[in-house]
């Protein structure tokens, strides 16, 4: 995944991704941006959410009690004609040798922040909460059966567990499945933003 931005300028015209499904195995995908209209770069998100008033508030009170925040990486989600932009915070101990921890998830779209303690609550805070249909459509990857989605199940939760299962799989170096299931994240992340229209 990689995004473009003009020479010395911090907006995005430009989005590439390498697909990595069997069938289209490291095929490039490429999204250009009209020129008329502003798409926020990553340093723009960046600075957005210091700006944010209770995220920078809350980030400078972990740093002061003995932690270290992480921030992980700031991933740009194309969704119809738009862009989630979704990053994982990590709380550090800062005695030699703790584990991170996650501690919230910030989503930034269109001009809403939300940071919460799961992608499931930062997503329904932009999105509102709406509720997912019944199941979603597509082949499941990898050959899995797909899980039964239960009445009511909403989308945020799904992009959740999506998300959940694609860290995993990154963690353990399994690129076809963290392909397969960054896939399955933007058709649930797409579901979002066709329900709050």
């Amino acid at each position: 995944l990689t995004l473009f931005n003009p020479s010395r300028r911090d907006n995005m015209i430009a989005w590439l991704a390498g697909r990595s499904d069997p069938p289209n195995y490291g095929r490039l995908v490429v999204y250009n941006f009209p020129k008329q209209k502003l798409v926020y770069g990553p340093r723009q998100i960046d600075a957005r959410i210091d700006q944010d008033p209770l995220i920078s508030q809350q980030l400078s009170l972990w740093n002061q009690r003995g932690s270290t925040v992480i921030r992980g990486s700031l991933l740009a989600i194309p969704i119809e004609q738009s862009l989630i932009y979704v990053q994982p915070l990590y709380l550090a101990a800062s005695e030699q040798g703790a584990l991170p921890e996650l501690r919230r998830v910030i989503v930034a779209y269109g001009n809403q922040i939300a940071m919460e303690p799961t992608l499931e609550e930062s997503l329904a805070r932009i999105f509102g909460g709406r509720r997912a249909p019944s199941a979603v459509a597509g082949p499941p990857p990898s050959g899995r059966e797909p899980e039964a989605t239960p009445a009511g199940q909403s989308l945020a939760q799904r992009a959740w567990e999506i998300w959940t299962r694609a860290q995993e799989a990154l963690r353990r170096g399994d690129w076809t499945t963290y392909g397969a299931e960054q896939k399955r994240l933007e058709e649930a992340l797409r579901g979002l933003v066709e329900g709050k229209r």
